[in-house]
């Protein structure tokens, strides 16, 4: 089940949620290398990353999905959202550079086939970033967050997933790595906590960063394919009603001289 679309727009105006938001986006600041006239797919709730981040694009839109709830944006300008299928993006093949997926891949139904859709309308040797709660991770703990919500993970369960996906791993981050205090007056502590997590408890961040790229090529199993030609190419040629003949048991019948 996603989180709901009230709610996390609720969470990101609260103290809690833009002190949350300057963390992640420091660290996707790390891995987000300028891509000239790219075209960029947030896909999930990407919206407070996206204000960051799509100034420098050739194009930039935001996918929410079904379950989830839509709101417009950019503010005060034409719509850029859409409410989609996250198995089903009403998009052309390789028409994307680069994907940001934020609150998306733990509400996943089935994350494999996500991922599977983002590869196909990424271009080839684009670029994926995800955020997704850390299994380890303290806000993973606590319900008054969407990072508290869905399927947590770790960094061996998003590599086995990227690559079963055709996705290569190529760079990690930690973010969030203070507690969620839900007390204005603690949150003061969020930016010098969040700077000595990364060198003392990176292994328990609320989220893990992870960038991948697209392969542009995938091996394919020559012995199954070979024999699937050899299936196909040499068809078994039976006289027609002699299967049947020899299924019953019995003998083909003779031709009468008299017909």
């Amino acid at each position: 089940m996603n989180a709901d679309i009230v709610d996390l727009r609720d969470f990101y105006a609260s103290p809690l949620g833009i002190a949350a938001e300057r963390a992640v986006a420091a660290s996707l600041m790390q891995m987000w290398r300028s891509i000239p006239q790219e075209r960029l797919l947030g896909l999930g709730y990407t919206l407070p990353y996206l204000d960051r981040f799509a100034g420098d694009c050739e194009r930039a839109l935001a996918f929410m999905p079904a379950s989830q709830g839509a709101v417009n944006w950019p503010v005060g300008g034409a719509s850029l959202t859409a409410l989609v299928g996250e198995e089903e993006l009403p998009l052309g093949d390789a028409s994307i550079d680069r994907l940001l997926l934020v609150h998306a891949l733990e509400f996943a139904e089935s994350p494999l086939e996500m991922l599977g859709e983002c590869c196909r309308v990424l271009a080839p040797g684009g670029r994926i970033v995800i955020v997704v709660p850390n299994r380890r991770g303290v806000w993973t703990r606590f319900e008054h967050t969407p990072f508290g919500s869905g399927r947590p993970w770790s960094r061996g369960q998003l590599m086995q997933l990227l690559r079963a996906a055709m996705f290569t791993p190529c760079a990690w981050s930690e973010a969030l790595l203070f507690p969620p205090f839900q007390r204005r007056t603690l949150l003061g502590l969020a930016p010098a906590l969040e700077r000595f997590g990364r060198q003392l408890w990176p292994l328990f961040s609320g989220v893990i960063v992870i960038e991948a790229t697209k392969e542009v090529y995938r091996g394919v199993p020559v012995a199954s394919a070979r024999r699937e030609r050899r299936r196909i190419i040499k068809p078994v040629l039976v006289p027609q009603g002699a299967g049947a003949t020899r299924r019953e048991g019995g003998e083909p019948p003779k031709p009468s001289r008299g017909g």
